[in-house]
């Protein structure tokens, strides 16, 4: 969908309005002497400008999220108050942490609302109503507010009561961090430019299926990693010994996927080109050359199997990283693009015998000088763990929010949000 279609703020008058303002604080906490508190997450940060200009305007701001998956009840652990702590520190002001998300309480609360104040309600996903899409609760939840500024990338893609329902009921736009998303990923879709090189990685074909299918067309190339990789290979006939593999039949963007390998073969097919790209020749699809393999996550002794010259990876052993021909042939690969989307990495980094290469890769992707656009669940931990803070062109918030949009899925929370 055109960004040029839907409401954005600079469409909308929201000088000394009270704003409901969906984000997606979804991530993970953590535990410090007995007390949990919320990492500088960029989920936080990105959200920022957006907070920005509604103060400017004199808004008084009640911010909306879930945090992981409480289905309905309680959790202690799961308390919005963490975040809000995190966000106002950032900001240098209060952001007050509401018991709950709708009731009288809260409802008299927002009423009193005074310009430049901020609300956290409480953690959505409390309410068993919310991932049924009651209607009547999404109504609940926009109570006393006047209008909604949608800023929840990573959350877009669902129709819960606080994604789809909510904005049945007042006049909403784009925050800003939403629209700067779309933008990109549109960008990436439509109007890419030349050479693109993807980098797909990760453990399963399932939730890719839909965006390789998409990118075999419009990218000059796609460099597959990670246990991505074994899916294919294993589709080739290919042994992958104790190698993680996708086989589990799994909803993607309306078709079930029900065998990953078929799948692979037809991807493989439509990418059986080679190119120059750089000083590399590779596949349109390109599969590693040769991959680090280890008896186990936790050993220190590994061996490089090539697969390009038939080699077999040794019994109870596992892939585990790209190796370093495959290193080498990426890294040249990635000198020669304009435009770069990475999603996923190359091996389990969170190892440092397996890290290689997706830190070399990442590091190649900076040294490209190409515009660059990383999403994927384990990005931001990447990131940090190499100190690459600041050194790509986009970090998206989203990981399956970014790969359905790709894939082309349509949001239905966009329907609302049209001019």
């Amino acid at each position: 969908m055109n960004v040029s279609t839907l409401k954005t703020l600079q469409d909308f008058d929201v000088t000394g309005k009270k704003v409901l303002l969906r984000v997606a604080y979804d991530f993970s906490l953590k535990e410090e002497n007995g007390k949990i508190i919320s990492p500088d997450h960029a989920r936080i940060r990105d959200t920022i400008p957006t907070i920005q200009y509604l103060l400017e305007r004199g808004c008084s701001i009640g911010l909306l999220s879930w945090l992981k998956r409480p289905n309905g009840t309680v959790e202690e652990k799961l308390r919005m108050k963490p975040v809000a702590e995190k966000l106002s520190e950032l900001l240098g002001k209060p952001v007050e942490a509401l018991n709950d998300c709708v009731g009288a309480e809260v409802e008299a609360r927002v009423q009193s609302m005074q310009s430049g104040e901020i609300l956290m309600l409480e953690n959505v996903r409390f309410h068993s109503e919310e991932d049924l899409g009651d209607d009547s609760f999404a109504k609940a939840l926009t109570s006393g507010f006047d209008c909604i500024v949608f800023d929840a990338f990573a959350q877009a893609h669902r129709t819960s009561a606080s994604v789809v329902g909510i904005v049945k009921h007042l006049p909403a736009c784009l925050g800003l961090l939403m629209q700067k998303e779309l933008e990109i990923f549109g960008d990436l879709v439509n109007s890419p430019e030349h050479p693109f090189v993807v980098v797909m990685g990760g453990a399963k074909i399932s939730d890719k299926v839909g965006i390789l299918k998409v990118f075999v067309e419009k990218a000059d190339c796609i460099l597959i990693g990670g246990a991505l990789a074994n899916t294919f290979f294993s589709a080739q006939g290919v042994q992958v010994a104790k190698s993680m593999i996708d086989d589990v039949s799994k909803l993607v963007s309306g078709n079930v996927v029900d065998d990953p390998f078929a799948a692979a073969r037809e991807i493989l097919d439509a990418g059986s080109t080679t190119l120059s790209l750089g000083d590399a020749q590779v596949d349109k699809v390109q599969l590693p050359l040769d991959l680090v393999a280890a008896s186990g996550v936790d050993s220190t002794e590994t061996v490089i199997v090539n697969i390009d010259k038939g080699e077999v990876i040794p019994e109870g052993y596992s892939f585990l990283d790209i190796g370093p021909r495959t290193i080498d042939l990426y890294k040249r690969a990635l000198m020669g693009a304009r435009m770069i989307f990475a999603n996923g990495p190359m091996g389990l980094f969170e190892k440092s015998s397996f890290e290689k290469g997706t830190q070399s890769v990442a590091r190649a992707i900076i040294d490209s000088g190409a515009r660059s656009v990383l999403g994927g669940g384990d990005t931001e931990s990447m990131i940090t763990k190499f100190g690459m803070d600041g050194k790509f062109t986009h970090v998206s918030t989203g990981g399956g929010a970014a790969l359905e949009f790709l894939a082309g899925q349509e949001f239905e929370v966009l329907k609302y949000l049209t001019k």
